[in-house]
């Protein structure tokens, strides 16, 4: 086996123990989004979305967390297909903090925080190249949090002001709550044009956005 192939099976088996070990929870695993109510638990109008708007044809949504492996995992392969399906595809993020991770919530207000100031993305990359530096640790990481902003260029004032505000920790727990509504019972969780989708192999995510848009 090739190494390039040993390594996507490695990534790949990593996001499938993690999306299917949340699965299992649930008989039938996450809710399509097939009602209005739902379409709209899935993506609200101000969803933090990944570059631009595609076409509307076809939208990508995951619930994650900062602090999930199999959330890092899952980040390069994103990544690749907003690469090749950027024009197409609509990739929306929605926050989904889990409680057993001590500094997942932190770290999405701190992603919020950053996207208020025009630098969801650069934060939310941010985020997933250091996980490995602050992820599992039980203590608390604002300040850690906080210099990836000075890093970022940021206006520490409004950051901070925004970092602690009730508007920004409101924000991300109406994504958890629409989460739940959909029975998201943990990270990755995918969705392509409100259907649940979980990935057993990595060529599974271009495979999945292939047949969404007709081809």
């Amino acid at each position: 086996m090739r190494a390039q192939t040993k390594l996507a099976a490695i990534v790949a088996a990593l996001i499938v123990l993690t999306v299917g070990f949340v699965w299992m929870q649930s008989d039938d695993g996450p809710k399509e989004a097939s009602t209005a109510a739902e379409r709209s638990a899935l993506v609200r109008p101000d969803s933090r979305i990944l570059g631009e708007k595609g076409d509307g044809k076809v939208t990508f949504v995951e619930f994650l967390d900062f602090e999930c492996e199999g959330c890092r995992a899952a980040y390069p392969y994103v990544e690749e297909m907003r690469e090749k399906y950027g024009d197409e595809v609509t990739f929306v993020v929605r926050y989904f903090p889990m409680r057993g991770h001590f500094n997942s919530e932190r770290a999405a207000r701190s992603v919020e925080s950053a996207a208020r100031q025009g630098k969801f993305e650069a934060m939310y990359a941010k985020m997933f190249a250091t996980q490995e530096e602050w992820g599992e640790q039980r203590k608390p990481l604002d300040d850690l949090f906080r210099g990836f902003a000075e890093e970022l260029g940021l206006d520490m004032a409004v950051y901070d002001a925004d970092y602690s505000s009730t508007e920004v920790k409101e924000r991300i727990q109406r994504d958890i709550a629409d989460g739940e509504s959909l029975e998201v019972r943990g990270t990755p969780t995918f969705y392509v044009n409100g259907k649940p989708f979980q990935p057993q192999y990595v060529e599974d995510f271009e495979k999945v956005l292939d047949e969404a848009l007709g081809r």
